[in-house]
């Protein structure tokens, strides 16, 4: 099949898409079922060995996640009574634990007011909870600092941590508070602080790029790492949809979007791999001044954020990609078809390795670029060369730990544009799940994948519910339910609903300039958040560990430490403090 344009009959509803959209809800029926079997109450099931785990608080993480996915298609998966039980847990919630701000506000906030929009605003105890919950963020501010603290004991109301919020916060609490007047009205605070952070780290060392990691005591940067991976993908993202959610007439934050994708265009995206020709884009160290050619799961977002800001939502009958101007927030051809050159690199990942591996793709990789460089490690080596010769790029972290972001930016290419490839790649996406994740009960997260042993994680981490299933049935489905007209993301796919468009997101037409760029020290970067329960290898013999330092561009632990100071078992106590999140 070729372009659809979004024609009257959407492709979706053809015999050879709408059984992918009905396995993709066979897999949360399957998943859901199994977790209120052996993990109902606590934040994740254990799929392999049928256990549980509490590694977010205890804050019942999977039912939170999941509640937007019960209403988030086009009929109830489960009977009114699953969902009101799922309500009920969710509003007894106790936020009396220490937690990270970031999942604080996406996961627990986001689920939250994402649930009670989509449920037709019938249940205000979800309100209110996430009301509570956001009064005690409050605190993650300290003086006059224009930058929260990135983790909360809200046992005390005090931040726990003196270094970067990683998730810049202020605008996440923005996105998500805005759909409701009441409580945005009650929580001014949140407004003033993000624009004040906007304008202060655009000098960071490109135009519009901020460093990854932020000093909330002084303002400063720690270092100098630019990425539009995990640390900095939520800050880049909500400079682009805290204008769509908000209408604001303030041109400081789409200027800065669009000053940061057109530094990232000129820096980091200029070369191509030796190999295929892919295009992905570098990050840059500010530590040695070079670009790093580095790739993450993580980062494959960024091609969805770019053709959202740049081009008009193709949503069923009404518009196509050059139709009216209805939804437009800034129209550039350049950007799209590199936005769509950088899907296509990332999707590479998954399918390149054919029928030898797994088709799901790794947490990180590297790649030789066509300048002939490659700065993704201390050196590859003999057997990632040969690995990069047939694929063009290497696998530098080989599990994958059921994230989403590459068919988040599937599925919003194919609402974009109506070019049926992009379901072709989720219903593959769906046979290589279905082959190599199912455990014991439900599905689990892979070890390597570019092994066909089958070995897996076991973890169902609680973002399976709320993002990669949800994308994958949303892909398939009538692009006119919970269309990108009129919904707005936040990073954890909790639609939210955006009040009418305006004719032009352009902001003010000019470029951020550069302002003088401050770094003091701090602990290594990029934090590219490893998983709590990935089995780590060293020196040939595997480990199940959970190591809470982060991971350095050349793949090493921050910490240096051996395994035997740092090993613990898969089933001792996980508190907060293991678990890092995107």
């Amino acid at each position: 099949m070729g372009w659809s344009h979004c024609s009257e009959i959407w492709p979706g509803r053809s015999p050879a898409y709408s059984c992918h959209r009905d396995a993709a809800k066979q897999f949360f029926v399957t998943s859901y079922n199994a977790y209120k079997g052996f993990a109902f109450g606590h934040d994740d099931l254990a799929p392999v060995s049928e256990t549980l785990s509490d590694g977010r608080n205890g804050w019942v993480a999977s039912i939170v996640d999941a509640m937007v996915r019960l209403y988030a298609s086009s009929s109830m998966w489960f009977s009114q009574d699953i969902f009101e039980e799922a309500t009920n847990f969710s509003s007894k919630i106790d936020f009396s634990k220490s937690q990270t701000s970031d999942t604080t506000t996406i996961r627990y906030v986001g689920g939250l007011l994402s649930s009670y929009e989509l449920s037709g605003k019938k249940y205000p105890a979800l309100v209110a909870k996430a009301q509570a919950l956001a009064d005690k963020m409050t605190f993650a501010w300290i003086g006059d600092n224009a930058v929260p603290f990135g983790y909360m004991d809200f046992s005390t109301n005090t931040p726990t941590i003196a270094t970067a919020s990683h998730c810049f916060l202020h605008q996440v609490l923005c996105i998500l508070i805005a759909p409701n007047p009441s409580y945005l009205n009650s929580h001014k605070f949140v407004l003033p602080r993000g624009r004040s952070l906007a304008s202060p780290l655009t000098g960071a060392v490109f135009l519009g790029l901020a460093a990854q990691g932020i000093d909330p005591a002084s303002g400063e940067s720690i270092g100098g790492y630019v990425t539009w991976g995990g640390g900095s993908d939520s800050y880049l993202e909500y400079m682009l949809k805290y204008a769509r959610l908000t209408n604001t007439d303030d041109p400081i934050y789409i200027d800065t979007w669009k000053t940061a994708v057109d530094s990232s265009i000129r820096r980091c995206s200029r070369h191509t791999s030796t190999v295929g020709e892919h295009r992905y884009l570098a990050d840059y160290d500010g530590a040695d001044g070079k670009i790093r050619h580095v790739g993450s799961h993580l980062a494959c977002c960024l091609a969805g954020n770019w053709l959202i800001g740049i081009v008009i939502p193709c949503i069923g009958r009404r518009t196509q990609l050059n139709g009216s101007n209805r939804g437009k927030l800034l129209k550039n051809q350049t950007i799209v078809d590199i936005a769509l050159e950088l899907n296509d690199g990332c999707w590479a990942n998954l399918s390149s390795s054919g029928t030898d591996s797994t088709g799901i793709g790794p947490e990180a990789f590297a790649y030789i670029s066509s300048d002939g460089n490659f700065t993704g490690g201390n050196g590859i080596s003999a057997d990632q060369l040969v690995f990069y010769k047939k694929h063009g790029f290497y696998i530098t972290t080989s599990y994958y730990i059921m994230r989403p972001e590459v068919l988040e930016s599937d599925f919003q290419a194919w609402r974009i544009t109506g070019h049926t490839k992009y379901l072709d790649r989720a219903a593959s996406a769906i046979a290589s799940f279905n082959k190599h994740l199912p455990a014991t009960v439900a599905f689990a997260a892979l070890n390597d994948v570019d092994s066909l042993d089958g070995e897996l994680i076991d973890d169902m981490q609680s973002f399976w519910f709320a993002e990669v299933l949800k994308y994958l049935y949303l892909t398939f489905d009538d692009p006119e339910h919970v269309s990108l007209d009129n919904y707005v993301f936040n990073t954890d796919c909790q639609p939210f609903e955006a009040p009418p468009a305006l004719d032009s997101y352009a902001g003010s037409g000019k470029l951020v300039p550069a302002k003088p760029f401050i770094v003091q020290s701090g602990p290594p970067l990029p934090a590219i958040s490893p998983n709590a329960y990935v089995p780590r290898k060293e020196s040939g013999s595997s480990m199940n560990c959970f190591c809470a330092v982060t991971i350095r561009w050349d793949n090493m632990p921050a910490c240096g430490c051996l395994k035997t100071a740092c090993l613990k078992r898969r089933k001792s106590s996980i508190s907060s403090e293991s678990q890092l999140e995107r």
